[in-house]
């Protein structure tokens, strides 16, 4: 049965939604088999998960895409295309002595197979580097979103208090005005007369 999840996105499925997203764009796949991913670990269908993507989430990771898209581009220029067999190719770039009449000596096929081994261990190093090195720029994008994230939050909050901040200041120049008005207002009403020994005397009106 389909997940037909409806409530709201919470900011850790937008995070997910966004983390998913990315490395498949800097990974080569699709975005189709993101949403299929996520919906799958959300319980929310990949028709949802797009949605969500092109409607709110990819407009918060403009940079992002651009970051991804280019690193796909690196990725495809530094990995070559290894071998089944590399024998043929070793064959043909280092000497290998033989008897008369073409026939390999034993002491040839030795240094043979040790050069093999010794570039397939270079092999493995190289590849063990590469996925610790794979593993370090995920751990470090992951920040990179969540920090984004976090940045877009705190902006928003911002911006919600410099809206409070100016609503306080209407009301206090509102405030202040109506003071100015009662104090002219009261002022209005008073006026002064002289009294009956020329003294000036202050009479509400």
């Amino acid at each position: 049965m389909s997940p037909t999840r409806q409530d709201a996105w919470s900011q850790d499925e937008d995070l997910l939604l966004a983390e998913v997203v990315l490395r498949h764009i800097r990974e080569g796949g699709t975005q189709l088999q993101a949403f299929e991913e996520v919906g799958k670990q959300l319980s929310r269908t990949p028709a949802a998960c797009g949605f969500r993507w092109n409607s709110y989430v990819r407009k918060q990771y403009k940079s992002g895409i651009e970051l991804a898209k280019k690193q796909r581009k690196e990725l495809k220029k530094h990995i070559a295309p290894v071998e089944a067999d590399p024998a043929p190719e070793i064959i043909k770039k280092e000497a290998v002595s033989t008897e008369p009449g073409g026939t390999l000596t034993f002491p040839a096929v030795i240094q043979f197979l040790e050069g093999v081994f010794k570039q397939v261990e270079n092999f493995a190093e190289l590849e063990e580097g590469s996925r610790k090195s794979s593993e370090k720029i995920k751990e470090l994008e992951k920040q990179t979103y969540y920090l984004a994230a976090e940045n877009e939050r705190l902006t928003e909050n911002l911006k919600a208090i410099e809206e409070d901040y100016r609503s306080l200041l209407e009301i206090m120049e509102r405030a202040r005005k109506m003071v100015v008005l009662q104090d002219e207002d009261r002022q209005s009403k008073v006026r002064f007369q002289m009294d009956k020994n020329g003294n000036l005397e202050r009479v509400e009106k």
